[in-house]
Protein backbone atom coordinates (compact mmCIF):
# COMPACT_ATOMS: atom_id res chain seq x y z
CA UNK A 1 0.00 0.00 0.00
CA UNK A 2 1.10 3.12 -1.07
CA UNK A 3 1.94 6.05 1.61
CA UNK A 4 -0.45 9.24 1.15
CA UNK A 5 2.79 11.28 2.32
CA UNK A 6 4.57 10.16 -0.80
CA UNK A 7 1.35 10.80 -3.08
CA UNK A 8 0.40 13.96 -1.31
CA UNK A 9 4.52 15.16 -2.44
CA UNK A 10 3.82 14.12 -6.03
CA UNK A 11 0.61 16.33 -6.02
CA UNK A 12 2.64 19.22 -4.65
CA UNK A 13 5.69 19.13 -6.34
CA UNK A 14 3.78 18.47 -10.21
CA UNK A 15 4.58 21.70 -11.87
CA UNK A 16 2.03 21.07 -15.36
CA UNK A 17 -1.32 22.24 -14.20
CA UNK A 18 -3.14 18.75 -16.03
CA UNK A 19 -0.72 17.26 -14.12
CA UNK A 20 -1.41 18.54 -10.73
CA UNK A 21 -5.30 18.41 -11.50
CA UNK A 22 -5.09 14.89 -12.37
CA UNK A 23 -2.80 13.66 -9.30
CA UNK A 24 -5.45 15.08 -7.23
CA UNK A 25 -8.23 13.58 -8.52
CA UNK A 26 -6.35 10.09 -8.78
CA UNK A 27 -5.30 10.45 -5.25
CA UNK A 28 -8.50 11.16 -4.27
CA UNK A 29 -9.99 8.07 -4.90
CA UNK A 30 -7.21 5.88 -4.13
CA UNK A 31 -8.03 7.29 -0.69
CA UNK A 32 -11.55 6.63 -1.27
CA UNK A 33 -10.86 3.27 -2.02
CA UNK A 34 -8.71 2.72 1.37
CA UNK A 35 -5.49 2.57 -1.03
CA UNK A 36 -3.33 4.71 1.16
CA UNK A 37 -1.41 4.57 4.36
CA UNK A 38 -0.82 7.05 6.88
CA UNK A 39 2.52 5.21 7.05
CA UNK A 40 5.96 6.53 6.42
CA UNK A 41 9.14 6.08 6.84
CA UNK A 42 10.55 9.49 5.68
CA UNK A 43 9.67 12.96 7.69
CA UNK A 44 8.64 15.40 5.70
CA UNK A 45 11.16 17.80 3.05
CA UNK A 46 11.79 21.40 3.88
CA UNK A 47 9.39 21.98 0.84
CA UNK A 48 10.00 26.10 -0.05
CA UNK A 49 8.21 26.54 -3.09
CA UNK A 50 5.47 23.90 -4.53
CA UNK A 51 5.41 22.97 -8.20
CA UNK A 52 3.93 25.85 -10.54
CA UNK A 53 3.68 26.25 -14.55
CA UNK A 54 5.78 28.80 -15.95
CA UNK A 55 3.37 31.41 -16.39
CA UNK A 56 1.69 33.19 -14.55
CA UNK A 57 4.60 35.76 -13.80
CA UNK A 58 4.46 36.33 -9.87
CA UNK A 59 4.97 40.09 -8.51
CA UNK A 60 4.17 41.86 -5.52
CA UNK A 61 0.50 42.24 -4.25
CA UNK A 62 0.52 46.33 -4.98
CA UNK A 63 1.91 45.53 -8.25
CA UNK A 64 -0.82 43.51 -9.55
CA UNK A 65 -2.86 45.60 -11.99
CA UNK A 66 -5.95 46.58 -10.91
CA UNK A 67 -9.19 46.55 -14.02
CA UNK A 68 -12.94 47.57 -14.09
CA UNK A 69 -15.38 44.69 -13.91
CA UNK A 70 -17.09 46.52 -16.13
CA UNK A 71 -14.98 45.37 -19.00
CA UNK A 72 -14.35 42.53 -21.14
CA UNK A 73 -10.62 43.11 -19.60
CA UNK A 74 -12.12 43.68 -16.11
CA UNK A 75 -14.02 40.25 -16.03
CA UNK A 76 -11.15 38.58 -17.75
CA UNK A 77 -8.50 40.09 -15.18
CA UNK A 78 -11.50 38.78 -12.25
CA UNK A 79 -11.63 35.08 -13.27
CA UNK A 80 -7.98 35.05 -13.40
CA UNK A 81 -6.93 36.03 -10.10
CA UNK A 82 -9.84 33.75 -8.53
CA UNK A 83 -8.31 31.18 -10.45
CA UNK A 84 -4.70 31.66 -9.23
CA UNK A 85 -5.96 31.86 -5.85
CA UNK A 86 -7.93 28.16 -6.67
CA UNK A 87 -4.88 27.11 -7.99
CA UNK A 88 -2.49 27.90 -4.81
CA UNK A 89 -5.23 26.60 -2.84
CA UNK A 90 -4.44 22.93 -4.38
CA UNK A 91 -1.01 23.32 -3.11
CA UNK A 92 -2.19 24.50 0.16
CA UNK A 93 -4.33 21.75 0.75
CA UNK A 94 -1.62 19.24 -0.23
CA UNK A 95 1.21 20.98 1.78
CA UNK A 96 -1.50 20.71 5.01
CA UNK A 97 -1.56 16.98 3.95
CA UNK A 98 2.08 16.80 3.37
CA UNK A 99 3.89 18.85 5.73
CA UNK A 100 1.83 17.51 9.08
CA UNK A 101 2.05 14.63 10.65
CA UNK A 102 0.64 11.90 13.06
CA UNK A 103 -3.19 13.61 13.11
CA UNK A 104 -6.52 12.21 13.19
CA UNK A 105 -7.90 10.36 9.67
CA UNK A 106 -10.74 12.91 9.45
CA UNK A 107 -7.97 15.69 9.00
CA UNK A 108 -6.42 13.96 6.00
CA UNK A 109 -9.80 13.08 4.80
CA UNK A 110 -10.87 16.71 5.12
CA UNK A 111 -7.57 18.30 3.37
CA UNK A 112 -7.86 15.60 0.51
CA UNK A 113 -11.37 16.58 0.10
CA UNK A 114 -10.41 20.76 0.02
CA UNK A 115 -7.65 19.76 -2.35
CA UNK A 116 -10.14 17.70 -4.88
CA UNK A 117 -12.67 20.57 -4.59
CA UNK A 118 -10.28 23.46 -5.46
CA UNK A 119 -8.97 21.51 -8.58
CA UNK A 120 -12.40 21.45 -9.37
CA UNK A 121 -12.86 25.13 -9.19
CA UNK A 122 -10.16 25.52 -11.02
CA UNK A 123 -10.92 23.77 -13.90
CA UNK A 124 -14.21 26.01 -14.35
CA UNK A 125 -12.67 28.67 -14.33
CA UNK A 126 -9.97 27.81 -16.70
CA UNK A 127 -12.62 27.13 -19.08
CA UNK A 128 -14.41 30.32 -18.67
CA UNK A 129 -10.84 32.20 -19.34
CA UNK A 130 -10.59 29.98 -22.42
CA UNK A 131 -14.39 30.84 -23.33
CA UNK A 132 -13.40 34.45 -23.12
CA UNK A 133 -10.09 34.00 -25.20
CA UNK A 134 -8.01 34.24 -22.61
CA UNK A 135 -5.94 31.45 -20.70
CA UNK A 136 -4.73 31.12 -17.07
CA UNK A 137 -0.69 32.72 -17.47
CA UNK A 138 -1.93 35.53 -19.77
CA UNK A 139 -2.14 37.52 -16.58
CA UNK A 140 0.36 38.78 -13.62
CA UNK A 141 0.10 37.15 -10.16
CA UNK A 142 1.33 37.11 -6.24
CA UNK A 143 2.31 34.43 -4.41
CA UNK A 144 0.82 35.89 -0.86
CA UNK A 145 -0.95 32.65 0.03
CA UNK A 146 2.09 30.71 -0.41
CA UNK A 147 4.17 32.93 1.37
CA UNK A 148 1.89 32.97 4.61
CA UNK A 149 1.91 28.83 4.21
CA UNK A 150 6.04 29.54 4.50
CA UNK A 151 5.15 31.67 7.85
CA UNK A 152 2.87 28.93 9.41
CA UNK A 153 4.80 25.54 8.24
CA UNK A 154 6.51 25.28 11.54
CA UNK A 155 2.83 24.90 13.47
CA UNK A 156 -0.54 23.44 12.31
CA UNK A 157 -2.56 25.26 14.37
CA UNK A 158 -1.39 28.31 13.41
CA UNK A 159 -1.56 27.22 9.65
CA UNK A 160 -5.36 26.51 10.21
CA UNK A 161 -5.63 30.06 12.49
CA UNK A 162 -4.17 32.01 9.43
CA UNK A 163 -4.25 30.36 5.86
CA UNK A 164 -8.17 29.44 5.72
CA UNK A 165 -9.33 31.62 7.87
CA UNK A 166 -8.06 34.92 7.53
CA UNK A 167 -6.40 34.85 3.74
CA UNK A 168 -9.03 31.91 2.34
CA UNK A 169 -11.82 33.40 4.42
CA UNK A 170 -11.84 36.74 2.67
CA UNK A 171 -13.38 35.23 -0.54
CA UNK A 172 -16.40 34.51 2.27
CA UNK A 173 -16.69 38.55 2.34
CA UNK A 174 -16.23 39.49 -1.49
CA UNK A 175 -17.46 36.46 -3.14
CA UNK A 176 -21.30 37.70 -2.69
CA UNK A 177 -20.48 41.16 -4.10
CA UNK A 178 -18.74 39.83 -7.10
CA UNK A 179 -22.20 37.67 -8.01
CA UNK A 180 -24.49 40.30 -7.40
CA UNK A 181 -21.93 42.79 -10.18
CA UNK A 182 -22.19 39.90 -12.51
CA UNK A 183 -25.47 38.92 -11.91
CA UNK A 184 -26.73 43.09 -12.43
CA UNK A 185 -24.13 42.55 -16.01
CA UNK A 186 -25.90 39.41 -17.26
CA UNK A 187 -23.04 36.92 -16.93
CA UNK A 188 -25.09 33.97 -16.16
CA UNK A 189 -21.90 31.31 -16.25
CA UNK A 190 -19.58 33.26 -14.37
CA UNK A 191 -21.85 33.47 -11.93
CA UNK A 192 -22.72 29.93 -11.45
CA UNK A 193 -19.18 29.02 -11.48
CA UNK A 194 -19.08 31.61 -8.09
CA UNK A 195 -21.91 30.19 -6.44
CA UNK A 196 -20.32 26.74 -6.62
CA UNK A 197 -16.91 28.06 -5.29
CA UNK A 198 -18.91 30.22 -2.56
CA UNK A 199 -20.79 27.29 -1.33
CA UNK A 200 -17.59 25.18 -1.10
CA UNK A 201 -15.23 27.68 0.50
CA UNK A 202 -17.84 28.04 3.07
CA UNK A 203 -17.07 24.54 4.30
CA UNK A 204 -13.02 25.16 3.67
CA UNK A 205 -13.05 27.47 5.92
CA UNK A 206 -15.25 25.72 8.44
CA UNK A 207 -12.79 22.71 8.08
CA UNK A 208 -10.10 25.24 9.11
CA UNK A 209 -12.03 26.32 12.19
CA UNK A 210 -12.50 22.91 13.23
CA UNK A 211 -9.11 21.99 13.14
CA UNK A 212 -7.77 25.31 14.50
CA UNK A 213 -10.40 24.62 17.48
CA UNK A 214 -9.41 20.88 17.46
CA UNK A 215 -5.70 22.05 18.33
CA UNK A 216 -6.24 25.00 20.52
CA UNK A 217 -8.50 22.23 22.94
CA UNK A 218 -5.46 19.88 22.63
CA UNK A 219 -2.92 22.46 23.91
CA UNK A 220 -5.48 23.66 26.38
CA UNK A 221 -6.08 26.85 25.18
CA UNK A 222 -8.75 29.33 24.60
CA UNK A 223 -8.84 29.57 20.65
CA UNK A 224 -11.07 33.21 20.29
CA UNK A 225 -8.06 34.60 22.59
CA UNK A 226 -5.52 32.53 20.62
CA UNK A 227 -7.17 33.76 17.46
CA UNK A 228 -6.45 37.50 18.40
CA UNK A 229 -3.09 37.27 19.34
CA UNK A 230 -1.99 35.09 15.89
CA UNK A 231 -3.56 38.00 13.94
CA UNK A 232 -2.23 40.93 15.61
CA UNK A 233 1.08 38.90 15.54
CA UNK A 234 1.17 38.00 11.84
CA UNK A 235 -1.46 40.35 9.99
CA UNK A 236 0.06 44.21 11.12
CA UNK A 237 -2.21 46.57 9.00
CA UNK A 238 -3.38 43.63 6.64
CA UNK A 239 -6.48 43.30 8.14
CA UNK A 240 -9.42 44.28 5.71
CA UNK A 241 -12.96 44.56 6.20
CA UNK A 242 -16.33 44.74 5.63
CA UNK A 243 -16.88 41.51 6.83
CA UNK A 244 -20.10 39.25 6.17
CA UNK A 245 -21.11 37.82 9.63
CA UNK A 246 -23.92 35.21 8.57
CA UNK A 247 -21.51 33.65 5.80
CA UNK A 248 -18.79 33.44 8.53
CA UNK A 249 -20.82 32.38 11.00
CA UNK A 250 -21.78 29.62 8.84
CA UNK A 251 -17.51 28.61 8.53
CA UNK A 252 -16.88 28.43 11.99
CA UNK A 253 -16.28 31.71 13.14
CA UNK A 254 -17.70 33.29 17.05
CA UNK A 255 -19.06 36.62 17.35
CA UNK A 256 -16.07 37.03 19.33
CA UNK A 257 -13.62 36.49 16.57
CA UNK A 258 -15.55 38.31 14.11
CA UNK A 259 -16.02 41.82 16.47
CA UNK A 260 -12.37 41.04 17.08
CA UNK A 261 -11.65 40.99 13.42
CA UNK A 262 -13.93 44.50 12.87
CA UNK A 263 -11.87 46.31 15.75
CA UNK A 264 -9.01 45.71 14.11
CA UNK A 265 -9.82 46.46 10.60
CA UNK A 266 -11.29 49.53 12.14
CA UNK A 267 -8.36 50.21 14.12
CA UNK A 268 -5.86 50.26 10.90
CA UNK A 269 -8.10 52.20 8.88
CA UNK A 270 -8.53 55.10 11.12
CA UNK A 271 -5.40 55.22 13.46
CA UNK A 272 -5.32 57.33 16.48
CA UNK A 273 -4.05 61.22 15.67
CA UNK A 274 -1.00 60.81 17.40
CA UNK A 275 0.23 64.51 16.07
CA UNK A 276 1.57 66.46 18.59
CA UNK A 277 -0.18 69.54 19.84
Amino acid sequence: MESLFEIAEECLSADGIQQKIHLTQQTFQLWQNNQLSLDSMAPPKAITQPGLPNKPVLIAPSEVPRRHLGTQAGLIALIHAVAHIEFNAINLAWDAVYRFRNLPKQYYQDWIQVATEEAHHFQLLHQRLLELGSDYGFLPAHNGLWDMAMRTAFDPMVRMALVPRVLEARGLDVTPNMIQKLQQAGDKKTVTILEIILRDEIGHVAIGSHWFKYFCEQRGLDSEQTFRELIHRYFTGQIVGPFDYQIRAQAGFSLNELNTLQSIAKSKANPPNTTPT
